[in-house]
């Protein structure tokens, strides 16, 4: 995409910022608030959404792993979407989009017309989060203006799930629809504004002409049936020919896809990009954290509300030290990255999480807040601040300027995709026993965990060789 034409005069580093251009920041950063917050608000919720329409485990987790499927699916064509379209009226219609899709997710009496309205909004997420990044890029110059731009949008992300598990405990106690409904006026308020303050911009002329829309639906379809085929295996047994099916056409799915790209003119993402050792780690290792902690917290939801017979809004509570950290951290955890570097911090994370998960109250035991959760959302919340950021640097900050936005979509599409199959797999195993669950998560953790040990290793040959080389001059 080229920098935007502004309708306003964009901010300049040694100029005191506008009203519009704070008015600007605060439209593009309270929609990352609510893009972040929809995964925390369907958690809290679950258990009543599935009592209200008498619906089992293994398909509540739709209602999480429907968004992320729609914001790993399609994340790719929204870049592209964006690049042809341009960002005001892309931005525009996913805000409006966006709101529609809560209202009648809200009013929605099926499973699979709830499931369709979170599959939406994870698309028009798909468009906002990105395209909010690029509007900075393009309105705030480089240099302290765009920093504090970055910083004020990157602590409302941050923010965002924490404030949904709020939200959502409060509001999951008045009915959950309310839940699924009150992001509405806010996305209406959040577009009547931007219609003012985002700025028109021009569709890059030495952007790709063509959608790809093949690439689009075959890697959206195969990330969509991977999570049925897991709830199917579950739930019909693993060789049931539904089951098998859905693998298979997964499967076949995601070749298609893999072919697509190799052979397309315009290919939506250059697979030889995942040939870059730190890319890959990142994306591999943000996806074992982010799924495991997803998982966690869906078994976490049903045992507070279901053994413990907490309600809502103490289940959002709980969930706090695992979620705050991150918000109240966001602002200084770049310098935390160029002090340590992202190889051990990477490391340090994520070996807190397993070890969280290690702690989490068994099975057959008396669910005890004090000695059962927290010290496990306690090690969450560490692991989150160690290696959130540090992730998306090594992943971003190890390419060439150019590949930095390929990498990034690359990247956000592993982090989803782990949520998604999570949640998916979580769901499916939680009525059989919480011991397999948590089994699972446990593996995919230590399984991130030996990610980052490599990564590490990776990063200290270079100076070990150095050293030794140093040592090996002459006096």
């Amino acid at each position: 995409m080229t920098l935007s034409t502004p309708t306003r005069p964009a901010a300049r580093a040694d100029a005191r910022w506008t009203p519009v251009l704070w008015g600007l920041l605060f439209v593009l950063a309270g929609n990352m608030l609510i893009d972040a917050l929809e995964v925390s608000v369907a958690l809290v919720a679950l258990p009543s959404v599935g009592a209200d329409l008498g619906l089992a485990t293994a398909e509540l987790q739709w209602l999480v792993s429907g968004f992320a499927v729609g914001f790993g699916g399609l994340l790719l064509f929204g870049g592209r979407l964006v690049a042809i379209r341009g960002r005001r009226p892309v931005y525009l219609a996913a805000l409006l989009v966006f709101a529609a899709a809560s209202l009648v997710g809200a009013l929605a009496d099926s499973m699979a017309l709830l499931v369709a309205t979170r599959f939406v909004k994870g698309f028009c997420a798909a468009l906002t989060a990105p395209t909010g990044l690029a509007i900075i890029a393009a309105t705030f110059p480089e240099g302290p203006a765009r920093r504090r731009a970055l910083s004020v949008y990157s602590l409302f992300g941050a923010g965002g799930f924490s404030a949904g598990l709020l939200l959502s405990g409060a509001l999951t106690g008045l009915g959950w629809r309310w839940t699924f409904a009150f992001p509405a006026p806010v996305a209406l308020a959040l577009f009547a504004a931007a219609l003012r303050l985002v700025p028109r911009d021009l569709p890059d002329e030495k952007a790709p002409r063509r959608y790809d829309a093949a690439g689009a639906a075959t890697l959206t379809g195969a990330v969509m049936l991977l999570p049925a085929a897991l709830t199917s295996g579950a739930r019909y047994g693993w060789d049931a020919p539904v089951t098998v099916a859905a693998f298979l056409l997964a499967a076949l799915l995601a070749a298609a896809f893999v072919r697509i790209e190799l052979t397309a003119r315009e290919p939506l993402v250059r697979l030889d990009l995942l040939r870059h050792g730190p890319l890959l780690r990142s994306a591999l290792g943000a996806g074992a954290l982010n799924g495991s902690y997803l998982g966690l917290l869906l078994v976490a939801t049903l045992d507070l509300q279901q053994r413990a017979g907490h309600g809502p809004w103490l289940t959002g509570l709980a969930f706090l030290p695992a979620a705050a950290p991150l918000a109240l951290t966001a602002l200084h955890s770049g310098r935390l990255v160029a002090r340590f570097g992202p190889p051990r911090l990477i490391a340090a994370g994520a070996a807190a999480a397993p070890l969280g998960y290690l702690l989490y109250s068994p099975d057959g035991s008396e669910l005890s807040y004090v000695t059962g959760v927290l010290p496990t959302m306690l090690l969450l919340g560490a692991a989150f601040v160690l290696a959130f950021t540090a992730f998306h640097v090594q992943a971003t900050g190890s390419v060439a300027p150019a590949d930095q936005a390929a990498a990034g979509g690359l990247y956000q599409t592993f982090v989803q995709l782990g949520a998604a199959v999570m949640t998916a797999l979580c769901g499916s195993l939680y009525p059989a026993g919480q011991r397999p669950v948590l089994y699972l998560i446990t593996a995919v953790g230590l399984l991130g965990l030996a990610v980052a040990l490599h990564g590490l290793g990776q990063a200290l040959v270079p100076r070990r060789a150095a050293h030794t080389a140093a040592r090996q001059l002459p006096e």
